[in-house]
């Protein structure tokens, strides 16, 4: 996605509100909230979520771990790959889909009607049409992942991290990328400057 038009930042509301729609109106809820949160809590690109597969998420035992082994085919560019602790309710979200379809560790985990995975642009659509049918406007398959990447780089200092972490949890070959994702908060600003 070009940068001079990003993708607008979503709010817990509105997250709130796509997976209780995606759990009342969607036909595989399990997969759609999985699919949310691929994006708003591992920050995930469409693409990411489409080619991403059981065994990026199975431990030794062949059951969900703790983290999202993401390889370079699934991502972007040649040194895309990364892990991805999991967030608990991402990993919540992913036991209840592997229990209620119980997997092989090759098949990719945003299955399609016929089992198979969907395309990148079918999972972007995907989003899009949510969007839209939400009124969520602005709002793209880039969303969730601009979303991470702003709430993560507010809480990092907190967890002891700097930007360097959210770039790598992103997947960003430059913290330049990384800091363009990013809105400010004029309300942080404000406690910023009284606390020096």
């Amino acid at each position: 996605m070009a940068l001079g038009k990003q993708a607008k930042i979503l709010t817990d509301k509105q997250l709130k509100a796509a997976l209780a729609y995606v759990a009342e109106h969607h036909r595989y809820p399990l997969r759609d909230r999985v699919m949310l949160l691929l994006s708003f809590k591992a920050g995930l690109r469409a693409k990411e979520i489409a080619l991403a597969t059981w065994a990026m998420v199975l431990d030794s035992d062949g059951e969900v771990g703790e983290t999202l082994n993401l390889r370079d085919t699934a991502s972007k560019g040649k040194r895309g790959g990364r892990t991805i602790p999991l967030n608990r309710e991402l990993r919540a979200a992913l036991v209840d889909l592997h229990t209620d379809r119980k997997p092989s560790p090759g098949d990719p985990i945003t299955h399609s009607e016929r089992r198979k995975g969907m395309a990148p642009g079918a999972v972007a659509d995907w989003f899009g049409d949510l969007y839209r049918t939400l009124g969520f406007s602005g709002a793209s398959s880039h969303s969730g992942r601009r979303t991470f990447v702003t709430k993560s780089a507010v809480a990092v200092i907190g967890a002891g991290g700097s930007l360097r972490d959210v770039q790598q949890l992103v997947g960003h070959a430059s913290l330049n990328t990384t800091q363009k994702y990013m809105e400010g908060n004029s309300e942080a600003k404000r406690r910023l400057v009284n606390m020096i």
